[in-house]
C-alpha cells in the first residue's frame, strides 16, 4: 500500500509562493500517477494537477495553469507543487493521492477523483 504525506502548507500573502511536498512510500513512482488535489472550505474537492508515472507529462486545473508547477524527484520519491501568484480563492487543504497506472504508463490521474492512495493533506491559507 503506498503511503503519501504532504508537506509545506501555511499561511502566505496575495502574490506569495509556496513549495508543496508529498514524499511517497512503499512503492515506486514509476507504476504511478500521481496529482495534487485541494478542498476549500464549503466547496467540492478539485484536481489541481496530475503527473503521469513515466513523468514529463503532466496537466493542471485551468485556475491554477501558468502559477503552479508539478514536478518530482524520481529518486527520492518526492512529487512537488511549486505555487506562485497566490491569491485568497487558493487557500485550501491540499492533497496528494496516487493512482496506480503501470510501469512506465503515460496515463494520467482517472476521472472523478478514482485514486487508490491519498495523504491527510496540508492546509495552505492565502491571506494578508
Amino acid at each position: 500500500q503506498l503511503q503519501l504525506v504532504e508537506s509545506g502548507g501555511g499561511l502566505v500573502q496575495p502574490g506569495g509562493s509556496l513549495r508543496l511536498s508529498c514524499a511517497v512510500s512503499g512503492h515506486s513512482l514509476d507504476y504511478y500517477a500521481i496529482g495534487w488535489f485541494r478542498q476549500a472550505p464549503g466547496k467540492e474537492r478539485e484536481g489541481v494537477s496530475c503527473m503521469s508515472a513515466r513523468g514529463g507529462i503532466y496537466n493542471y486545473a485551468d485556475s491554477v495553469r501558468g502559477r503552479f508547477t508539478i514536478s518530482r524527484d524520481h529518486d527520492k520519491r518526492m512529487v512537488y507543487l511549486q505555487m506562485t501568484s497566490l491569491q485568497p480563492e487558493d487557500t485550501a487543504v491540499y492533497y496528494c493521492a496516487a493512482a496506480y497506472t503501470g510501469w512506465g504508463s503515460t496515463r494520467l490521474c482517472p476521472q472523478n477523483d478514482d485514486m487508490d492512495s491519498w495523504g491527510k493533506g496540508t492546509l495552505v491559507t492565502v491571506s494578508s
